[in-house]
């Protein structure tokens, strides 16, 4: 009998190519399992051209057992809320996505697979409602780190339990004593989305976090051993849990460009890179600011630099000689190249990068860790304040790249011998050994394949 999994990303730059992913090693990991991924369309102020090329690109590039289906605006059953992380405009979707699933299952259709449950996005917890319609189980999966999801779990129970008021938190020197990290938390590292006006939401979707039958989580034990003990004890109110990560970082894309044929030109290790995701972007100053620390470091660089926009991605600056220093691009043509977009993982898996000055998106961790890149760590939105403070405090694998002292960061960072590039290397060797046949992480994912039969053959 073969068996269909339905899984259903969100759609954003950190979430769904993280699923795709997934969604290929589940179909080679078991031989009559098939998988649909049905894609709601990014809201309107998420959307990038990037974005939408990838999306599209999905649908050639379906194979035996995996298939991409994606819905359309028109798909909606109402007009979403115009709130950025409102729950409504997932919630709109839910009638089309029903109807979709029921072809999948019609008894009349040509090789009808048996559904045995849903994986949906950590953004997409209302499909779990559509799970239930069709009484299967619902799987989570969380694209984000293990101490994220321990807090969302603690900061659940302190609002819902304690009616803890998190808004004290909120320009506070408070530390907090929390359970998935062995030091204190300090307030300032807590999520953005946690302490402004998301709260609700994500409140709301860690309350659905323990209706699934388990949570797959894109990291591994040897990188958050702490935290992965915590939401898989016994004292977490979490279903099972599985860290199946790094998730699909095991390929490149080998199609050169130019910055690829540039980077090929340059000196072992001797290349800074600058990346701050798909909606890091940098007012007229800050990139003033960072040009100047860059000159002074003297080491040759990458820096994708775009300009913040007041909603929605940011965007291309128009004339980079009237933002930056003068001369700065006539000075610095020969070590380096300031560009609007790189391939990231493609950049970083070359051995001229010695160093990444991130904005620490899960994603920019995991690939830097799996390539064994040193990470000065610049958060700017969503969980990436405690994602900075573990990589730096927890784990060891980065600098804090602090405002008055972005020279010498640089510097540190691209040290040949420092105690941190060391233990990058030997983190970027556990993190290759954990997806192999017998790690920690391949071994997870092989049990919650077991599970998923289990739900037929047990």
């Amino acid at each position: 009998m073969k068996l269909e999994l339905v899984l259903i990303p969100s759609a954003t730059h950190g979430h769904l190519p993280p699923l795709v992913e997934f969604s290929k090693l589940l179909v080679d990991g078991h031989d009559h399992l098939s998988v649909t991924v049905i894609i709601i369309p990014p809201r309107q102020e998420l959307h990038t051209p990037s974005l939408s090329s990838y999306i599209s690109s999905l649908s050639t590039t379906s194979r035996d057992r995996l298939r991409f289906i994606i819905l359309s605006h028109a798909d909606r059953s109402t007009n979403a809320d115009t709130e950025p992380y409102s729950l409504s405009y997932t919630e709109s979707y839910k009638p089309s996505m029903k109807a979709t699933v029921a072809k999948l299952t019609d008894p009349v259709r040509p090789g009808l697979s048996k559904l045995v449950g849903f994986v949906v996005d950590m953004f997409s917890t209302q499909m779990i409602d559509v799970a239930n319609e069709f009484d299967v189980p619902s799987y989570l999966f969380y694209p984000s780190s293990a101490a994220f999801l321990g807090l969302q779990v603690r900061m659940q129970y302190l609002c819902d339990v304690e009616k803890y008021d998190v808004g004290e938190l909120k320009d506070s020197d408070t530390e907090l004593e929390v359970p998935f990290l062995t030091r204190p938390l300090p307030a300032k590292c807590v999520p953005s989305v946690i302490v402004n006006n998301e709260l609700p939401v994500v409140l709301s979707h860690a309350r659905r976090f323990q209706e699934t039958k388990g949570i797959l989580i894109d990291t591994f034990a040897e990188l958050e051993p702490q935290a992965v003990k915590f939401i898989s004890g016994g004292d977490s109110p979490l279903p099972t849990v599985y860290a199946v990560g790094p998730v699909g970082l095991g390929s490149v894309d080998d199609k050169q460009t130019e910055i690829l044929r540039w980077l090929d030109d340059q000196p072992h290790s001797s290349v800074v890179f600058l990346c701050f995701g798909s909606m890091g972007g940098f007012s007229e100053e800050q990139a003033k600011e960072i040009a100047i620390a860059l000159e002074r470091s003297g080491y040759r660089f990458i820096w994708c630099l775009r300009r913040a926009a007041p909603t929605g991605p940011p965007r291309e600056f128009t004339n980079l000689e009237k933002v930056l220093p003068e001369g700065f691009l006539e000075r610095t043509k020969e070590i380096g190249k300031v560009i609007s977009w790189a391939p990231q993982r493609a950049v970083l898996a070359s051995p001229t990068i010695g160093g990444f000055v991130s904005h620490c998106g899960w994603n920019s961790i995991l690939e830097s860790v799996w390539f064994g890149v040193p990470v000065a760590t610049w958060p700017l939105y969503a969980e990436q304040q405690l994602n900075a403070f573990e990589m730096v405090e927890e784990m060891g694998l980065a600098y804090m790249a602090a405002e008055e002292t972005r020279t010498e960061k640089i510097v540190c960072l691209m040290k040949k011998d420092s105690d941190v590039r060391d233990r990058v290397q030997k983190m970027s060797e556990k993190s290759r050994v954990a997806v192999m046949d017998g790690g920690s992480s391949h071994d997870a994912l092989v049990k919650f394949i077991q599970d998923v039969t289990d739900n037929i053959y047990g």
